[in-house]
């Protein structure tokens, strides 16, 4: 829940407590320090994963000394389904640029899942990453049902072989 406007403050505040938004952003930055050694462990648990998925979600931010909101993202980097491993792991980033999601990754020289955009495209061109079957399923779906092409068809069921052999491998 927000700190601002002051959802926490009222609350607090039927409950005759006056705890300043100060104190309560205090305590949730103490709060994130002291979970980040968590963080890293589970970045690097999902970083170990040869086959990890990604995708950024818009988030409105307030950049502290401005009075306008702008458009920031929180990148999700999951295992995949297939994985023994059932993590996610979250990461802010101030804007869309391939260079954050590069910065998170790291090293890391495995295959990921991701819906191709202006932010994944300059990280799969990095030549360590390769694509894992980002294809864009959906767009061949509608195109055949638009359509009926037995070429798109084809296409579908080519992809639908790509899952069985990651499903078969185990990525």
């Amino acid at each position: 829940m927000p700190l601002y406007p002051p959802p926490q403050e009222k609350i607090f505040g039927r409950a005759r407590l006056a705890i300043a938004r100060s104190t309560l952003a205090q305590w949730v930055g103490q709060t994130g320090v002291r979970l980040q050694p968590l963080v890293d462990a589970l970045r690097e648990a999902v970083l170990s994963q040869g086959v990890i998925h990604a995708d950024e979600t818009p988030v409105q931010m307030l950049a502290p000394g401005e009075r306008k909101i702008h458009r920031a993202y929180v990148w999700a980097y999951s295992t995949t389904p297939f994985s023994a491993l059932n993590a996610v792991v979250y990461d802010f980033s101030p804007s869309r640029a391939g260079e954050h999601a590069r910065n998170f990754l790291g090293i890391w020289n495995g295959s990921w899942s991701a819906m191709t955009s202006r932010a994944t495209k300059p990280v799969l061109s990095k030549a360590s990453l390769k694509s894992a079957a980002w294809l864009a399923r959906r767009k061949f779906f509608d195109l055949h049902v638009a359509n009926k092409s037995q070429l798109v068809e084809q296409a579908l069921h080519s992809i639908g072989g790509l899952y069985k052999v990651e499903r078969r491998l185990g990525i």
